[in-house]
This record gives C-alpha cells, structure tokens and sequence, in this order.
C-alpha cells in the first residue's frame, strides 16, 4: 500500500474512534454521575476510560514480545468494562434524568456493589497502566529493519552485485578472502599412482581378512620394533668399522671418543671396541623388504 493509502486508512480509523468514543461518552458520564462525581469528574471520566483504550492501542503497534502482550490484555480490559457500563447504562435510562438514588446501578445488592467497584476502580486503574504503559514505550528500542536486497525494474530480486564486497561491511578484509581459492586438482605422480593401482590390485592369495584395529596397532608395533632394531645394529656395525680403520691408520680410538662419536655412552663404545677385538661379525640388519613381506604376510 502507497503513502495515500495507509493515511487515508489511518484518517478513517480516527473518525470511527471519535464517533465511537462521542457514542460512549453519554452513558460513562451518567454513570460518574451515579457514583458521586461532580459536574467536570463526570465530564472527564470518559476520558479515562476510552483514552486508556486509545493508549493501549498505540502501545500495542509498538510494543513486541511481552510488552504486547501486556497492552492487549490491557486494552481488553478496558474495553470490557466499558461495555459493561454502556450496558447498565441501556438497561437504567433513568440514569440520564439522575431520577436514581445516589449510588445506586442495580436494584440487587450484590450486582450494585459490583458495579460501583468497577467504576471507581476504573480511573485508579487507568493512571496504574497508562504510567506502565507509556514507560514501556518510551523504553522500548525498535530491532534494526534487515537491509533488503536490490530489484530489478520489474520488481523482482536482482541477483548480487558482481562489484560489491564479498564480505560483510564492517569486518576486517582476511588473507584467505584476497586470494582466490585454488581449484586446479593437483597432478598425481606416476609413482603414487602406480602404488594406488597395485593396491586396488588383488592379490593371489585370495581375499583378505578385514583388518581390525587390534591388528593394525601390533603391526604397526612390531614394524617399529623392527626398525629400530636394524637401525641400531646399522650403528654398532659403523662404530665397529670406524675402530678397525683407526687402529689400521695406528691411531685406535678410545672408547669415550668412539661413543661420543656416535652420540652414545663411553661404555657402548668399549663394547663395540671388544667386539672388535674379540673378531665378532655382526649378523647383517633385516632390511625393510623383510618387514614390508611380514606386514604382508600377517595381513593375508
């Protein structure tokens, strides 16, 4: 709906209140009259009651969430107890002439004590809820309105500018969002695809037992084992041969020189130098085909 239309329609809605609040204003104001108001109470009275209505009206296009809440139980209220009073009002027409006893809306008692509550208790009412009413109001801080998105000239949503940021305004510009993303997949080596391929390959031996994660950790312990072994029999067999060349060349080594030439204790070097002299040959180290085949081997 354009500018016009929603004034128009707002015009309409004060016009109909007027009316509708001149219709209630006769009745609210004998009936102030009946419980003892003088001439400007009951004169004023229908200003209480209706303009609460009014206000909790306007709070409740305003409020949100609770607040509103709050405002339309308020604005019910109201509106029910002034249809009450119209109603006693239609009921007792001699409430205009002031032909009634003071004080007195009903001829049952207990209807008229009611009724007397009700309309005193109405302008009490109304300063206790228009003083909430309008704080809240007052305090209340509209939500920030989403920016909308750009349209077309015909109306619908236009896709995003190519030349505006890609990140949200405010936020620092990061290194991963300067530099465009690297699409090109990344070439295989032939070596790498030749070992993907032997292993998609079945082997001779027929299918394989599902390895299990028990099986894998002891093989990968027992491959590390392995390993450090030969690497430590690869040291001792270079300690030894570095001996053997030194006391060729008529400078034999210490031990403490020999262990600390090999990052070791001075008594690992005198072992090695008693190897030597005592003629030992070293077994040679399992090489790592041995440890690949037994992998192999136990995963079958």
């Amino acid at each position: 709906m354009n500018r016009t239309g929603k004034t128009l329609l707002v015009l309409a809605l004060v016009a109909v209140v007027g009316m509708a609040f001149r219709v209630s204003w006769n009745a609210l104001r004998d009936v102030a009259r009946a419980i003892g108001a003088d001439a400007t109470a009951a004169t004023l009275y229908p200003f209480v009651v209706d303009g609460l209505m009014a206000l909790a009206l306007v709070a409740t296009l305003v409020l949100v969430g609770r607040d509103r809440t709050f405002a339309l139980r308020v604005l019910a209220t109201y509106t029910l107890a002034s249809l009450v009073l119209n109603y006693v009002h239609g009921l007792v027409p001699a409430l205009h002439g002031r032909s009634v006893d003071w004080g007195r809306l009903a001829d049952w008692d207990p209807a008229n004590w009611a009724l007397v509550l009700l309309a005193t208790s109405l302008p009490v009412g109304a300063i206790y809820f228009g003083s909430d009413l309008v704080a809240k109001v007052l305090h209340h801080r509209p939500e920030p309105a989403a920016s909308e998105p750009p349209c077309g000239p015909d109306g619908a949503e236009s896709a995003s500018d190519p030349h505006a940021a890609a990140h949200p305004a405010g936020q620092p510009i990061t290194p991963a969002a300067e530099a465009p993303a690297l699409t090109a997949p990344v070439e295989a080596s032939g070596q790498t695809s030749g070992r993907a391929e032997a292993a998609r390959e079945p082997l001779p031996h027929g299918p394989h037992t599902p390895r299990t994660v028990d099986t894998e950790t002891t093989e990968e312990v027992l491959r590390a084992a392995q390993f450090e072994e030969a690497e430590l029999e690869r040291l001792r067999q270079d300690a030894r041969r570095t001996y053997a060349e030194s006391v060729q060349a008529s400078r034999p080594l210490s031990a403490r020189a020999l262990g600390e030439a090999y990052g070791l204790s001075e008594s690992w070097g005198r072992k090695q130098i008693l190897a030597v002299r005592d003629g030992e040959q070293p077994p040679a180290p399992p090489s790592l085909r041995a440890v690949d085949d037994f992998a192999d081997t136990a995963a079958v």
